[in-house]
């Protein structure tokens, strides 16, 4: 018996859900080419890092309270900025060219937008 129909989360309608989770599979395509020795260290990091910013969207939807989804979203806003800082040293190190640096800031650049308008939409709710 199927008591509830868990297929489709309201966050999975959220375009800015879906294009974190674009940015997060670009990044682990991208890490596949930095070095073994940057596994543990740099490449682990910015797996975290991405993997935290559709994470903390979905979580945020979860939350009944506005309060706690500007929470949320200030999360995923923090942990989006923690992973260009990171892309950024990856470029440095020469483990990023500069073309790809590019694709994934202009990918940030359009979520980091999203994760604004939403937050001001939630804080004039507030009001």
């Amino acid at each position: 018996m199927l008591i509830m129909d868990f297929a489709l989360f309201s966050f999975e309608q959220l375009e800015m859900w879906n294009l974190s989770m674009d940015f997060v599979t670009e990044v682990y395509k991208l890490l596949k080419q930095f070095p073994e020795n940057e596994k543990y260290a740099l490449t682990s990091q910015i797996k975290r890092a991405a993997i935290s910013i559709p994470s903390n969207i979905a979580e945020g939807t979860g939350r009944t309270s506005i309060k706690e989804k500007l929470h949320f979203n200030e999360i995923a806003m923090g942990s989006l900025a923690e992973v260009i800082c990171q892309l950024n040293i990856g470029k440095r190190l020469e483990y990023i060219n500069e073309d790809d640096f590019s694709r994934f800031k202009t990918m940030g650049v359009r979520i980091g937008m999203m994760l604004s308008g939403y937050r001001r939409s939630m804080i004039n709710k507030l009001t």
